[in-house]
């Protein structure tokens, strides 16, 4: 059943999972010189759908959690540092994967690390926006 003319919770979940697969599949072929997916299909799928579990349970905590950080400093910081967590936290759910299934790298020191929290979290940021609007 959909709320007030929108998307039911089920298929905002699935399609914020298709669009998240998306997104790394932007990642990976359009900015591989910082974001390295191997594992080809099955990794952009393994990897998509992390990131929509984690959007789900893991970043709202985040979120509280640096309510300090965007009380007295910055809101970009906060923001930045968010999504520097998620990147992290992403690779090392990776890691503990079975060898061989995926691997997901971010290169380039801290500026890549930066531009593929930027991108992670504009995505995230977009598909909130789209997915919210009909609401």
């Amino acid at each position: 059943m959909a709320s007030e003319g929108g998307l039911s919770l089920p298929a905002r979940v699935l399609l914020r999972a298709v669009l998240n697969i998306v997104l790394v599949w932007v990642l990976a072929e359009y900015f591989y010189a910082y974001f390295e997916l191997t594992g080809g299909l099955a990794a952009y799928v393994i990897v998509g759908s992390l990131l929509t579990l984690m959007n789900l349970f893991i970043r709202p905590l985040l979120e509280v959690i640096t309510i300090p950080i965007k009380l007295f400093f910055a809101t970009l910081l906060a923001i930045i540092i968010v999504n520097g967590i998620f990147v992290e936290l992403t690779i090392y759910i990776v890691e503990q994967m079975q060898d061989g299934l995926v691997t997901l790298e971010v290169h380039n020191r801290l500026w890549g690390w930066v531009v593929v929290a930027t991108i992670l979290g504009t995505g995230n940021w977009l598909m909130k926006i789209v997915l919210n609007a009909g609401r």
